[in-house]
């Protein structure tokens, strides 16, 4: 008993010192995550990065060359160098960070400003909405509520070009697993949604024997016009765009149809109906390759589950969606699927629909 009564208070002792070990820690990270953003967009607005890589600065001069004043310019620009997007050095000059040089100076082929931009004019105040979201399933984007929200982003061409060239980066690395395919039995393909041609453009330089084609809307014409006379070759002469409205025209017709990032853009009913178009549009023996950011459990990563929330609140009916509803779809179409993957990762996930002889 003795016993008993001398190791009960040591065991007080020990839920006392777990409970004070508890902090609020982790929600103000989250809360700060939010100012750290501001912080990030504000910088590339202001072109801050671009400026610094063309020489380092110290807060005085950055002061001066963007008209903000000291001594919250000091502050800014340490934030910055905080969050790891620039370096200050022991004289007092900031200078870019690696990942700042490569992807967030205009110019460069990896910049990314134009999603960035993308997120502050029409992302991120729909975000802001989001409990509203939740509670009506409505899409708190202007432009998603009276019909299609791609309306306002390809409105401004200036907005437009930087917005697909950021695109374009961010898809780069899904080319390589999409032309690893075997193409062998295929002649030709139609990238749905397929923006200025980037995907379509890889493809045909990676398979010469690959006659391409793009689907998109009308206003994109101009924008794949030019990057294909950027890229020289033949690319302009294998490539070409199809203008239209993948729910009111027909797909144009193709071995394979390509719809990247673009069925977790609508409902499901929306997707089960392009499927069907695609369906009707691919030739005997051909195929439809899928490729979002999916889900394969009941307990999805939170990368995918915050991809989802964006698809509510900026979307018309979208959102993430499981590997087997893919393939539950396809099979209502008529495909037999197959999922390349991988799965339960950052990556997306790569999946086929093969159509019978």
């Amino acid at each position: 008993m003795a016993r008993q009564l001398s190791e009960e208070p040591r065991m007080s002792d020990q839920n006392i010192s777990a409970k004070d070990e508890l902090s609020p820690g982790q929600i103000m990270g989250v809360l700060t995550g939010y100012w750290q953003a501001r912080i990030l967009l504000t910088a590339a607005s202001f072109d801050l990065f671009t400026l610094l890589s063309e020489e380092p600065a110290s807060a005085e001069q950055v002061s001066e060359r963007l008209g903000i004043r000291m001594p919250g310019a000091s502050d800014f620009l340490l934030a910055l160098s905080g969050m790891g997007f620039l370096e200050a050095a022991e004289d007092g000059m900031f200078r870019n960070s690696p990942a700042a040089e490569q992807f967030l100076v205009r110019g460069r082929p990896a910049h990314i400003g134009g999603y960035l931009q993308f997120c502050e004019r029409e992302l991120n105040p729909a975000w802001d909405g989001l409990g509203t979201a939740l509670r009506t399933g409505s899409p708190q984007n202007p432009a998603a509520r009276s019909g299609n929200p791609y309306d306002t982003l390809y409105a401004d061409r200036e907005a437009t070009d930087s917005f697909l060239e950021s695109m374009d980066m961010l898809n780069t690395p899904l080319l390589r697993r999409v032309s690893s395919l075997d193409w062998s039995r295929y002649g030709s393909f139609v990238d749905v949604g397929g923006a200025r041609g980037n995907v379509a453009q890889h493809l045909v330089r990676e398979h010469p024997h690959l006659e391409g084609g793009v689907f998109d809307l009308p206003p994109l014409e101009g924008a794949f016009a030019a990057y294909m006379n950027s890229l020289g070759g033949t690319a302009k002469e294998r490539i070409a765009f199809h203008g239209g409205d993948f729910f009111k025209d027909p797909l144009p017709k193709a071995d394979v149809l390509i719809f990247g990032h673009v069925l977790h853009n609508w409902s499901a009913d929306n997707r089960r109906t392009l499927l069907r178009n695609a369906y009707s549009a691919i030739r005997p023996g051909g195929a439809v390759i899928i490729y979002d950011p999916m889900v394969s459990n009941s307990r999805p990563p939170l990368y995918a589950t915050l991809a989802a929330l964006s698809m509510l609140v900026w979307s018309a009916g979208g959102g993430e969606y499981a590997v087997g509803e893919c393939h539950s779809w396809l099979k209502e179409a008529g495909f037999r699927p197959e999922t390349v993957g991988p799965e339960n990762t950052p990556d997306d996930v790569l999946i086929i629909g093969h159509k019978d002889s």
